[in-house]
């Protein structure tokens, strides 16, 4: 029986475009209710336009160059609305990590909920966040801005011990890197400028902040949040694994984390507590904890749902639908379904990456990983697609989402998968 909650009232607005967002929502909302908005440079290399051409869901792709005024979104936002005022929106959205402020701004104009422009801002950008969250009373670890090699080398000295050298206002473990004491800071830091997005972002280059952090031995989680005016209204959380080395990209999760009661609690508590430091109201965060001897250190928060599969993860452990659930709050109706008290299975997501930097010339074995016990998604990067060694999330070529009824045997299952999928990437010419 159809969702009477998504069949009246204007579109719904999704700042960034995603295909797998599309498909998604098109089993909750009627024909032609559903808008992306995203930078000309990005549709046009995603073939947004080709792609989307028969989804009787898709209302209108919206180019707008959202990102021209990444320092003052609301500048943007403002013109945006102006623009397109009659649109009477029920919701609008963030998709991606860069639209958050822009979308927070477009639902004020429109008068439909949001994160709010302020904790958007602070959500958008990893230096504003820690410090918020520092006076807050949260755990964080030392940070200092950097401009430069001369200023990593003279915090990595005066912490005296490995630090993490990362963008303040990237996404997608972009750009990030391990700093060790005898490490060639200056080759370290122009390779973490090298920053290649390929076609999530516009041609024209965009600003960039660095940061230095003190770096947190121990073990990494997140906690995935749906924010109903200021408090939690469904909060899991996941653990993650990453890949060996300096650059610590995600190459796997498993949701629930396999941990015990005490320390959830704990971490869905100290989640809400940075939803409240930065005065969300409305939305979804995806918030990263390091836990070091029990404690939980703050990493950084997104004001989105979670990328990597994760959401998926959460819809396959939980009896308990939070997609239709976060797009009903969103365009102002009350939630109706309480969540169980605790997931009913075991979710994993595990992924590889390529030996070499170059081009993904061909793919195989996905009818085979589908085929492993508990697998719901097996994918792998399309053809022709850049990947540059392990420099961010961008470069995993695999991806496979799998249940189980223990945590191992959701591990194993996903795992087992990713072997079975085989990606040919050829040099560079």
């Amino acid at each position: 029986m159809a969702d009477h909650r998504f069949e009246a009232g204007g579109p719904i607005i999704l700042i960034g475009y995603s295909g797998a967002v599309l498909a998604t929502l098109s089993t909750y909302l009627p024909e032609r209710s559903l808008i992306f908005v995203d930078e000309p440079d990005v549709l046009r290399k995603r073939n947004a336009y080709a792609l989307t051409a028969d989804s009787p869901t898709l209302r209108e792709l919206i180019e707008w160059e959202y990102l021209r005024a990444d320092e003052d979104p609301a500048y943007g936002a403002d013109c945006f609305y102006h623009r397109y005022r009659d649109l009477q929106p029920r919701a609008v959205v963030p998709i991606i990590e860069y639209g958050v402020p822009f979308a927070a701004r477009l639902a004020e104009r429109y008068g439909v909920r949001g994160a709010g422009y302020g904790a958007a801002l602070a959500l958008r950008d990893k230096a504003r966040q820690r410090a918020i969250t520092a006076a807050a009373g949260i755990a964080n670890p030392r940070s200092v801005a950097v401009t430069g090699p001369d200023q990593l080398q003279q915090f990595l000295t005066e912490v005296g011990g490995p630090v993490v050298l990362k963008p303040a206002n990237r996404q997608g473990s972009l750009g990030t890197q391990v700093v060790h004491p005898g490490d060639d800071v200056a080759a370290v830091w122009h390779a973490c400028l090298r920053q290649d997005e390929g076609v999530f972002v516009p041609d024209r280059p965009m600003p960039l902040q660095m940061l230095a952090e003190e770096y947190i031995h121990g073990d990494e989680y997140s906690v995935e949040m749906m924010v109903e005016a200021g408090r939690s209204a469904f909060g899991a959380v996941t653990r993650k694994y990453l890949y060996p080395g300096v650059r610590p990209v995600e190459q796997g999760h498993l949701h629930p984390a396999d941990i015990d009661d005490a320390l959830t609690a704990r971490l869905l508590a100290d989640t809400e507590r940075v939803v409240q430091a930065v005065g969300m109201n409305y939305g979804f965060v995806h918030c990263e904890w390091m836990v070091r001897e029990g404690v939980p250190y703050f990493i950084e928060c997104a004001g989105r749902m979670a990328g990597d599969g994760i959401i998926e993860l959460v819809l396959m452990a939980w009896d308990y639908d939070v997609v239709g659930e976060f797009y009903a709050m969103m365009q102002g109706s009350a939630l109706t379904i309480t969540p169980p008290e605790r997931a009913t299975r075991y979710a994993a997501a595990w992924t590889s990456v390529a030996d070499t930097p170059g081009v993904v010339a061909a793919v195989d074995g996905i009818t085979d990983a589908e085929q492993v016990p508990g697998v719901r998604t097996a994918a792998t990067l399309p053809v022709g697609s850049r990947v540059h060694g392990l420099t961010g999330s961008a470069d995993r070529v695999t991806l496979v989402t799998a249940a189980g009824d223990t945590p191992q045997a959701a591990l194993s299952n996903a795992q087992h998968a990713v072997s079975l999928l085989k990606v040919t990437v050829r040099p560079e010419e």
